[in-house]
């Protein structure tokens, strides 16, 4: 079977602080999303490998790859006004039809290769695969008023990606116009009146996001 995954990195997110996106820090000497271009090549060989990077950023991440010597075969995508369009994007570069798509977010390195796996053998069952996780912490809801209520943390989950789907079906969940309700490729693909499968995530794939996100990561690298 077709199988693709498109990596997600199409934004100028900028809160670790400076002018350089977070896709380019280096962690463990080279670029974050390289890790994650990696990991995917290591769970599944033969993916076809779409990278969403601003058009602007093309020629740098060129250099960047001379300059680390990373020769893994992956396609370059122009990104989008915002992830919605980034995704869509990278959708409309795949070069098949039929078949399964994986989207990540590039800043998610350490995704576990059993999860890429799971959720690509789960999405061809079922249409769709998405990892989660339980929460560690209590949760609470702050009502309008500003006064918080209990929630039961048993009945809720931390969605993480790969998201992984049947692709002639996120094909037609991409073509509506964009929604405020789209947060993730999920609630674009339950728009369409589909249900979603759920899979287990793995702890460690966190979104890279702050300072403290990276440095956690550097120890968790270094610890293995």
């Amino acid at each position: 079977m077709n199988k693709a995954a498109v990596i997600v990195a199409g934004g100028k997110g900028i809160r670790m602080g400076g002018s350089l996106s977070k896709q380019y820090l280096p962690l463990a000497g080279k670029p974050i999303v390289m890790h994650t271009l990696e990991k995917f090549f290591s769970a599944e060989p033969e993916l076809h490998l779409i990278l969403v990077l601003p058009k602007d950023d093309f020629e740098y991440w060129k250099g960047l790859c001379d300059s680390h010597n990373f020769v893994l075969p992956h396609q370059l995508v122009a990104g989008g006004a915002s992830r919605f369009q980034s995704v869509k994007n990278g959708l409309m570069a795949l070069p098949f039809a039929d078949g399964l798509v994986a989207i990540h977010d590039g800043v998610r390195p350490f995704v576990s290769e059993k999860v890429i796996q799971s959720s690509f053998e789960e999405a061809a069952k079922s249409g769709s695969a998405i990892p989660v996780v339980t929460l560690k912490d209590s949760l609470r809801k702050i009502n309008p008023n500003g006064i918080s209520a209990f929630q039961d943390r048993a009945t809720f989950r931390l969605v993480q990606t790969p998201q992984t789907f049947q692709v002639a079906k996120l094909l037609t969940a991409f073509s509506v116009e964009e929604l405020d309700i789209f947060t993730d490729d999920a609630t674009v693909y339950e728009h369409q009146g589909w249900e979603i499968t759920l899979i287990e995530g793995n702890s460690e794939n966190i979104k890279l996001t702050t300072l403290e996100d990276l440095a956690f990561a550097e120890f968790l690298l270094a610890s293995r």
